[in-house]
């Protein structure tokens, strides 16, 4: 009974595996990132939204301050002559596809995007960015941040092929991917800003063991190239003249 339980037990983990969802992100996107540690050599995490906004918790605010915030006018919004530096949170230099889709709408400059080692009070953080820009001759940030999320299915058509590899069968699966991206657009000078979040991309893939990481990475690749463009296509139509 004992051997029975602990098999199911064995059958259901397997399952849940192989039925499981991943979430990793576009700065840490290889095939191995959550399994095996990092993919990316030098990737140490992600810059947060509070760091690049300089949101602090420890700063003590007054319904004055709400109140004054709301009558002005807020937000950062992108126009043909903003010259923008590019973050791509988590990376030494943002992906290329990115760039070039930045690049037909806008003047821009890559930045690196890694968190810094120390502990830096989210505020100073943001205003650093902010002076590294404005040194620059930079008026926009552009800092943005992608998650993809990726489901196995296996056994996803009726006729079951089985692969053995070294003594072991592993079932062909189809992936599911899909990403998600957000981005915030800072305005240099007055530390403003503006968020935006097009609509997730999703694309599936069936594979074998023989080729699930190329596969993996073709739909990463193609996942980007589609989300980039609408995430620059979102920009473009919040921007004003």
């Amino acid at each position: 009974m004992k051997f029975k339980t602990g098999a199911a037990t064995l059958l259901a983990t397997g399952l849940l595996f192989l039925t499981g969802c991943q979430t990793r992100s576009i700065s840490d996107s290889g095939y191995d990132s959550g399994r095996y540690g990092s993919a990316r050599f030098g990737y140490t995490g992600e810059l947060s939204e509070f760091q690049v906004l300089g949101i602090t918790a420890e700063t003590t605010v007054s319904e004055a301050e709400i109140q004054t915030a709301l009558q002005t006018r807020g937000g950062a919004r992108l126009t043909r002559a903003s010259k923008v530096l590019v973050i791509q949170s988590g990376a030494d230099f943002p992906d290329a596809p990115m760039l070039e889709a930045l690049n037909a709408q806008f003047t821009v400059a890559p930045f690196s995007g890694r968190p810094p080692r120390e502990e830096k009070a989210n505020a100073s953080y943001a205003k650093s960015i902010r002076l590294a820009a404005a040194r620059g001759g930079y008026d926009k940030i552009f800092c943005y941040w992608g998650i993809l999320e990726s489901e196995k299915i296996s056994q996803a058509t009726k006729t079951v092929s089985w692969v053995p590899i070294v003594g072991f069968a592993i079932p062909d699966e189809r992936q599911n991917m899909r990403l998600r991206l957000k981005a915030a657009v800072v305005d240099v000078a007055s530390g403003q800003w503006s968020l935006v979040s097009p609509p997730p991309v999703s694309s599936s893939e069936f594979s074998s063991i023989v080729t699930r990481r190329n596969k993996d990475q073709s739909l990463v690749a193609t996942l980007k190239l589609t989300g980039y463009q609408n995430l620059v296509r979102s920009l473009a139509e919040h921007q004003v003249d």
